[in-house]
């Protein structure tokens, strides 16, 4: 009798649960689509808006917090069918995600009926006047007036000597550690250096070691929960951006009490100089916070995305030391050809690394530094039959196309040779976004990544302490030790 009790509660525990689940399921599902109306609900893409509140949250972090984050998508495939579109809630916003080269082109190179659309965190640690703030017309003359100096090979052959200084410098330290580094940690104090002196100019050295860890503080918290409570990400990344933007503003005072004073511009203008004096049609200039946001999102982006790659390119070469071997040769080949007077490298050299910019790429499309793109649709969409309506979140899953074995065969390979005489299809590669706002500091990131290279793989190697160790891939894919290991100098 005493079983047949316990049964029947186990039973109608059991059901309860399941009641309790299926209803709280369709709470989402009856707020934001039933609320539609039915002719468009019916045209919405398959997928479930998951828990209230939460969404579908749960299931991300899961998949990005196992050895294999691309189950989120796959799960989706598998359940939806390829449709290259589901929707979904995550980030606190209901939304449509798309995942297949032609549906991300769609909306990457449509600024017409989509708009940006960071979660609340990031459009709150970058700032309102940044460019994940302003309008698309804004975003316009800003970009135009403010990325000359770090768009195309040729306007950043000026900076190829200091990153040569900067990365030489920092192997030679690195080799002479008794002790293991973190790769990772050492990577972005370089491509920081290297960053700060483009936009800062002569107020680069002074500030280096204070705004570091600000930094990285910040990047933790641009994706997180926008929850201002101790212990969480965001709390601390809101604190890591008041001190930048007050380190950013000390610098602009001194900029300005110097004035002429400035004599060298080669050595000592930066960026901040430029759009300190930029004005518009009107002849209005750029007002300090403007200034302060776009320089928090320069140095930001700036040095994150060069260090990431030039570390992940280092780790899967020494996994394959036939690749290895390969890129090390086109090195000493470029290096065997050039005059004896020459110094140090050209853009002419740079631009005869086509092996090492196999390599790069590679890097670029298996680690997926972004997930994901934001954007937001202004009107009602249609996509492939498909309805994203107006106000929805669209996540442009760089990553889920990266990753998918109907557009790279082998996809969790570390192969350049795919790249051989191969010109991506529009939308299939994605490491630095598409259309009108795409990274403006691919270029620069790319060119750091090249130099840093070279000189690697002619005078060093490196041995992990922890190789094929687990990987955490939130905010960016990384080692968990950060890439742990001995920098040794080579014959």
């Amino acid at each position: 009798m005493d079983t047949d009790i316990v049964g029947l509660i186990l039973a109608l525990l059991l059901g309860t649960y399941v009641l309790l689940f299926g209803f709280l399921k369709k709470v989402n599902e009856w707020r934001y689509v039933s609320s539609l109306g039915d002719h468009k609900k019916h045209h919405l893409p398959p997928g479930d808006m998951g828990w209230p509140i939460f969404g579908n949250m749960w299931s991300f972090l899961k998949a990005f917090k196992s050895k294999d984050p691309d189950t989120f998508i796959h799960n989706l495939v598998k359940r939806y069918g390829r449709t290259g579109i589901y929707k979904t809630y995550l980030f606190g916003s209901p939304s449509i995600i798309v995942c297949t080269p032609e549906t991300c082109r769609k909306v990457l190179a449509d600024d017409e009926q989509f708009g940006l659309g960071y979660p609340s965190s990031t459009m709150r640690l970058t700032g309102k006047r940044s460019f994940h703030g302003v309008s698309r017309s804004e975003h316009k003359h800003l970009r135009r007036l403010t990325t000359s100096p770090i768009n195309g090979h040729e306007a950043l052959s000026m900076y190829i000597e200091y990153i040569e200084d900067i990365v030489m410098q920092g192997l030679s330290e690195w080799a002479s550690m008794k002790e293991p580094i973190e790769l990772l940690k050492e990577m972005r104090r370089v491509a920081f250096k290297v960053i700060t002196h483009i936009f800062l100019g002569s107020s680069a050295e002074s500030i280096l070691g204070s705004v570091e860890k600000h930094y990285t503080d910040l990047n933790y918290g641009l994706k997180s929960a926008a929850i201002n409570v101790p212990g969480f990400a965001f709390y601390k990344a809101l604190k890591a951006r008041n001190m930048l933007v007050k380190i950013l503003q000390d610098v602009l005072d001194e900029r300005r009490g110097k004035g002429s004073q400035v004599i060298d511009e080669n050595e000592k203008r930066g960026m901040i100089d430029l759009l300190m004096e930029i004005e518009d049609e009107n002849g209005k200039k750029l007002q300090d916070e403007d200034i302060i946001d776009l320089l928090l999102v320069f140095l930001l982006a700036g040095h994150e995305s060069s260090a990431h790659a030039a570390m992940w390119a280092i780790i899967y070469l020494h996994d394959h030391p036939e690749l290895l071997q390969k890129a090390k040769e086109e090195q000493q080949e470029i290096l065997k050809k050039r005059p004896s007077t020459q110094k140090g490298l050209t853009l002419k050299d740079i631009r005869e690394m086509n092996y090492l910019q196999k390599v790069i790429d590679e890097t670029l499309r298996r680690t997926s530094l972004s997930f994901s793109n934001f954007r937001e649709a202004k009107v009602d969409v249609n996509i492939n039959g498909y309805l994203i309506p107006k106000g929805w979140k669209v996540l442009v899953w760089n990553r889920g196309v990266h990753m998918d074995p109907q557009v790279y065969s082998n996809p969790k390979e570390f192969l350049p040779a795919r790249w051989d005489n191969c010109k991506p299809k529009a939308g299939s590669f994605l490491p630095f976004g598409a259309g009108s706002r795409i990274c403006p500091g691919a270029d620069l990131a790319k060119l750091e990544i090249s130099i840093f290279l070279h000189y690697f793989l002619l005078n060093y190697k490196l041995e992990q302490i922890n190789p094929g160790g687990p990987i955490v891939y939130l905010p960016l894919p990384r080692p968990m030790d950060n890439c742990l290991a001995k920098v040794m100098k080579v014959k």
